[in-house]
């Protein structure tokens, strides 16, 4: 257990950041599925809209440190990537 003023405090800030993370991180899932449901109907039209907003949800995670850059990254490419396969086919 923290025994400093310092060491509670931290307690405190990891706490509330934990909680901020956690609405981000379910945030950025719900527009993840969202896209999927798109995909998996068969909607170009709706998986397009859903892949812009999912993109930019999952960006802004990143600049604010939610998720690493390269898993942000990495996550809008193969999002990308099922949306060129759904309008190719």
């Amino acid at each position: 257990m923290a025994n400093t003023p310092g060491a509670k405090k931290a307690v405190r800030k990891i706490a509330r950041r934990t909680e901020v993370n956690k609405s981000r991180r379910s945030r950025v899932r719900t527009f993840l599925r969202t896209f999927e449901e798109a995909v998996t109907a068969g909607d170009v039209a709706k998986a397009k809209a859903a892949f812009v907003e999912a993109q930019s949800e999952v960006m802004r995670a990143v600049s604010k440190g939610v998720i690493h850059k390269n898993t942000g990254s990495r996550k809008v490419s193969r999002l990308a990537a099922q949306l060129k396969k759904l309008s190719a086919a």
